[in-house]
């Protein structure tokens, strides 16, 4: 049996008369490449703020690693190494990738209070710090304030604060929304090049990444998994085809 990182089983979420997720169930295999796509209005966010403790489920159960984390606040799954990449561009206007890095790198190791030393105070901080502004392309920026960074570095520095927060599992969500062309190879590559060692679930809508990428995906339409399968299973199934590939989209072969 498939050693199974983090599963959700039969999860609803209702608002009212609405259900917004009806019955999904999601397993995701350890050193997963998973993508979730499906078409505006599917259910890809309300899902994923489930399972990162935003929206508490109406039924079902979530587990990471097996233990049930289905009413665990947000922050006791990131530490428990559940994460998901959030918008920076509300966090920390002014201050730089390194700092920013830094911060997040001492909060991790429980030193949130000594951060606010000197910079470089800590060796151990500081060289993780640096080990990702290398690893994400950021070491060229690295003192300019997040504020004044191009679109593209300011993704890039979201996936690097989520990795460095040590995550077993990455909600990698959209990470090249509304990111220019000529911006994105380095998105592209960076994610490509994610450690092997931390379990991957890709939410987006651009159908090249998602078909480099995943090495398994579910559609999920109107709340509901569709179906799930391989990247050419997907492309050869003609109902993929007609709620979602079709939709502007050439299918991949």
């Amino acid at each position: 049996m498939p050693d199974h990182v983090l599963t959700c089983e039969r999860l609803v979420k209702r608002f009212g008369g609405i259900t917004a997720t009806d019955d999904v169930t999601l397993r995701l295999e350890r050193g997963a490449r998973h993508a979730l796509i499906g078409p505006n209005g599917a259910g890809k966010t309300t899902l994923v703020n489930l399972l990162t403790g935003v929206l508490e489920p109406t039924s079902g159960r979530i587990a990471l690693e097996g233990e049930d984390i289905s009413k665990l606040a947000p922050h006791k799954r990131v530490h428990r190494g559940l994460v998901r990449t959030f918008q920076i561009n509300q966090l920390f206007p002014s201050m730089t990738p390194l700092q920013t890095l830094a911060l997040v790198i001492a909060q991790q190791r429980r030193q949130g209070a000594r951060f606010w030393q000197p910079l470089g105070r800590d060796e151990e901080v500081v060289m993780r710090a640096s080990q990702l502004l290398e690893q994400f392309r950021l070491a060229e920026v690295k003192d300019v304030p997040t504020e004044h960074l191009a679109y593209g570095k300011r993704r890039l520095l979201e996936i690097a604060i989520a990795l460095a927060c040590e995550p077993r599992v990455l909600l990698l969500d959209e990470p090249v929304a509304g990111v220019p062309a000529g911006e994105r190879e380095d998105i592209l590559q960076t994610v490509a090049a994610l450690p092997a060692d931390v379990s991957v679930l890709l939410i987006e809508h651009d159908m090249d990444l998602v078909f480099s990428f995943a090495r398994r995906m579910t559609v999920l339409v109107n709340g509901a998994v569709l179906t799930e399968g391989t990247p050419d299973e997907i492309a050869a199934d003609p109902r993929v085809r007609e709620v979602y590939l079709g939709h502007g989209e050439e299918a991949h072969a």
